[in-house]
């Protein structure tokens, strides 16, 4: 007979102890530990003998049934690297109102016309749910609601239909009535999780989770739930804007540095196929401190404005604020700046924003970033059909980067004119450069007299 026994389990990381504590020694979260009962049998477990295992070479193992299908969402497909794979679990995350359960319902009304899908929400009712399909078009035929959070009666409900796609909205809203803590819970949450993958696998059923996120960000549970997944995407931007930017965190299937961008309509999440143009479009003319750089996401180059601002400072310590930018990063250029350039910052505040929403991790912004700089501290516009690509050392030079062809070819495409490079990587993209005007740059400061003759 199992003996129950009292622990208390962090929400934030799944850390367990015997006796409460008002911060977790794991992750530091305070007041996240909270009183579960469980049995000595853990959850999941079935009493019995050994279970044979069968074993195959590996050269046996077919993959057929394997091809991907597409949900006629492109950017959808584009981050989930081409579609979605049968037999795969896949986890969205995101804020509040983002746009998570649109994005799903409309991508689950186009999946049940290649089979049985079955929509599941333990937030709201099917009336709801209906209501939003209606102004978002996606009343389809093989498309059902299940208005359900326990999974044993779930379970019922997949074997009458066998469908071959599945969406639960949400996660922490699932609970096994068989484990006696509340639904949403570390143990719960790390349950139905191992539940429903071993559904997608032994069945060959396609499954998203939507997920709740904490106040860092993170997918409320624990991490383990993170691992099970094949797939993990993050919804960003500010769900008070209309855009919104799909990211991949994992994908076990595809890239992980792909990302799709939508706006928010009235009639739900619509792409936007060039996303260049639409992150430049509000861009100001010869306004000192804009400047436009080449940033890759995945195999896709993607034109966005830096917007730097420097101003006098009157306090002990000057601000350095950043958007879109490692903070990190933003205070080694401006060392860099003062250092080999002669640009003096230590007693300027600073702030530095990528618009749009995106942010940019890879060191081919740095020269955009830099010369956005320069053109604050010095009030001078840069060229306005100019745009700077290059990775910035701490010696003051400009570094080759990679793909230089395919971002020439985007910014020449949008109609710019010049593009600043590092003298590293001109013989690689001499012959992708048609209709602009390159100049190589081995050092910053040739980069600042070229951009900024004048100054």
């Amino acid at each position: 007979m199992a003996r129950d026994k009292t622990r208390h389990v962090c929400q934030e990381c799944g850390y367990e102890t015997a006796r409460w504590l008002g911060r977790c020694p794991d992750c530091g979260a305070w007041n996240s530990l909270v009183a579960e009962e469980r049995g000595e049998r853990a959850a999941g477990e079935r009493a019995g003998g050994p279970v044979a295992v069968e074993l195959r070479p590996i050269r046996e193992v077919s993959t057929a049934g394997q091809a991907r299908r597409t949900t006629g969402i492109g950017e959808f497909d584009r981050v989930l690297g081409g579609g979605v794979v049968p037999g795969s679990l896949v986890l969205i995350g995101g804020d509040p109102g983002i746009g998570k359960s649109t994005l799903l319902l409309q991508a689950a009304a186009r999946l049940a016309r290649q089979g049985t899908t079955i929509y599941v929400t333990g937030e709201e009712s099917a009336e709801q749910i209906r209501r939003r399909g209606e102004r978002l078009n996606a009343l389809a035929e093989g498309l059902f609601l299940a208005a359900e959070t326990r999974l044993d009666a779930l379970d019922a409900c997949l074997a009458q239909r066998s469908p071959a796609f599945l969406v639960i909205d949400s996660i922490q809203t699932m609970h096994d009535p068989d484990l006696p803590s509340a639904p949403g819970t570390v143990t719960q949450v790390r349950a139905c999780g191992a539940r429903l993958l071993r559904l997608a696998k032994a069945d060959n059923v396609t499954v998203f989770l939507i997920g709740h996120v904490t106040k860092s960000g993170a997918i409320a549970g624990p991490r383990l739930l993170e691992h099970m997944v094949d797939t993990v995407l993050y919804f960003e931007g500010d769900r008070f804007q209309t855009y919104r930017i799909l990211r991949a965190v994992k994908n076990r299937y595809g890239p992980t540095d792909e990302i799709g961008l939508f706006e928010m309509r009235g009639d739900g999440l619509a792409e936007i196929p060039n996303a260049s143009q639409m992150l430049l479009s509000q861009r100001p003319e010869q306004s000192p401190g804009s400047a436009v750089l080449c940033a890759m996401e995945g195999a896709r180059p993607l034109l966005v404005e830096a917007q730097a601002l420097v101003a006098r400072s009157y306090l002990a310590s000057p601000r350095r604020t950043t958007t879109g930018v490692d903070a990190n990063r933003a205070a080694m250029l401006l060392a860099v700046l003062e250092k080999r350039c002669g640009l003096r910052m230590s007693d300027k505040d600073v702030y530095l924003n990528i618009t749009g929403g995106l942010r940019v991790i890879e060191p081919a912004a740095d020269l955009g970033l830099v010369l956005a700089l320069a053109s604050s501290y010095r009030d001078a516009p840069l060229p306005a059909d100019m745009v700077a690509i290059g990775e910035v050392g701490l010696a003051g030079e400009v570094r080759a980067v990679r793909q230089l062809g395919q971002r020439l070819r985007e910014a020449a495409r949008l109609g710019f004119r010049r593009a600043l490079v590092p003298a590293g990587s001109r013989a690689a993209g001499e012959q992708q450069d048609a209709g602009l005007e390159v100049g190589a740059v081995s050092a910053l400061s040739e980069a600042l007299a070229s951009a900024l003759p004048g100054e």
